[in-house]
């Protein structure tokens, strides 16, 4: 088989010389100190602008009532009605109006995430590129006034910035089997994200609605503590909340899966940004070889993450999304020249045709720092190549072939010996 120039190239630089020993349990990061300063940032995300847009009378946000003032929010922000997934255990800032009676529900796009429960205050996470999600909180609205002040919160990070994300501003899910007060009885996954963790093993304390086909799946429930056991009992959406109240009374599958996956990317990928910025800064913008052996782990961890290397088994009949969301999902799909995507949905056995995440597409990886992404490229090569090793050979060779020739076609940063 001939040898493309991309192989040649890979070749030559797997043969470099070796990066130093693993380095020690990941490091801790003071992200509010330098050379971080996380609160003194002045964020860049999504919203950010939005709140620009808004001072400078360019948007108008409809305040009549609670849910004409968030579907106003999600079409500036760009956020698909159709991305609704609905949680009832205890949790967020508004953890004492939320529960089985009275579920919160998200919304979201690739950057964004909006969070609203009746009764309560609208939270906002916005990816900055530089330096992760930034939390706000707008006030009550008073029906027919003015915008709600909206001010950037530092309390998130009580959950946000703990174990479950590094230490580091991040996005977070658990899965609980809840009370009746949405307390948390048992833990069923806790301080993990991503698309690895098995499907058996999420959605406690969440709605799940669609034919998703997952067996012995643990949404929809609650727990009624009787004996010292924990008496299971059905939540179905809207047996005890009135759904009228949200935008949609569903709570599909495939945006579920799609927020899961995000959320990976985005902690692994914010951990490698700030550890690469720690170590520049220690190494007064050099990197010795302890340094680059880190770099090289966390690199090693987002090629493996962004081709799916892991990916949660599918249930056999395999799952169907909501063909609105699909269609939202679908909307901005960037193509090759043949018309593939990274966006193109399997959900007969995997979440995507070409196992490579649409996440690269954010501006997060856009403006990562260069020295990380040139190191997950090369290991994103890998699993790429025309023959690949033991530990690299998940994809199929029809595959390979799909995914390289959408980067080459729809990514403006790859390194030169890639193109």
């Amino acid at each position: 088989m001939m040898r493309s120039r991309f192989l040649t190239i890979l070749i030559f630089l797997s043969i470099s010389p070796a990066w130093a020993a693993e380095t020690k349990e990941p490091r801790v990061i003071e992200f509010k100190n330098p050379p971080h300063s996380y609160l003194e940032w002045k964020p860049k995300d999504r919203f950010a602008e939005l709140q620009e847009k808004a001072q400078k009378g360019e948007v108008k946000l409809d305040t009549t009532n609670d849910k004409a003032f968030l579907t106003s929010l999600l079409a500036a922000l760009n956020i698909p009605i159709s991305s609704q997934i609905m949680v009832f255990s205890a949790s967020s800032l508004q953890s004492e109006i939320i529960n089985p009676r009275n579920p919160r529900a998200l919304y979201f796009n690739e950057d964004t995430y909006i969070g609203w429960v009746p009764g309560g205050l609208v939270e906002i996470i916005a990816a900055d590129p530089e330096m992760g999600p930034m939390f706000y909180v707008f006030d009550r609205l008073r029906p027919g006034g003015p915008v709600p002040n909206v001010t950037r919160s530092t309390k998130c990070m009580n959950c946000h910035a703990g174990n479950a994300t590094r230490r580091l501003p991040g996005l977070i899910a658990e899965s609980l089997l809840v009370s009746r007060a949405g307390s948390s009885l048992e833990t069923y996954r806790r301080d993990v994200q991503g698309h690895q963790i098995p499907l058996e093993d999420r959605f406690g304390g969440w709605h799940l609605t669609g034919q998703h086909n997952i067996t012995n799946n643990k949404a929809n429930v609650m727990g009624i503590p009787n004996n010292g056991k924990n008496q299971i009992t059905p939540v179905n959406p809207g047996q005890f909340s009135d759904l009228s109240l949200h935008l949609l009374p569903t709570s599909d599958i495939l945006p579920n899966l799609t927020n899961e996956h995000q959320m990976g990317f985005e902690n692994r990928l914010v951990y490698a940004i700030y550890t690469l910025r720690q170590l520049k800064s220690e190494g007064k913008g050099m990197l010795g070889a302890a340094a680059k052996a880190e770099i090289e782990e966390r690199a090693q961890e987002l090629a493996r993450y962004i081709t799916f290397a892991d990916e949660a088994k599918f249930p056999a009949k395999g799952i169907v999304g909501d063909p609105a969301y699909v269609q939202d999902f679908l909307r901005d799909r960037k193509v090759s020249k043949t018309g593939l995507s990274l966006k193109d949905l399997d959900l007969k056995t995997r979440m995507f045709k070409h196992r490579c995440s649409y996440m690269l597409y954010t501006d997060t990886w856009k403006e990562a720092p260069k020295e990380l992404k040139e190191r997950v490229y090369y290991h994103m090569a890998l699993y790429l190549r025309e023959q690949p090793d033991a530990q690299h050979a998940h994809l199929a060779p029809g595959e390979r072939v799909a995914i390289r020739s959408i980067l080459k076609d729809t990514m403006t940063d790859l390194p030169s010996w890639w193109r």
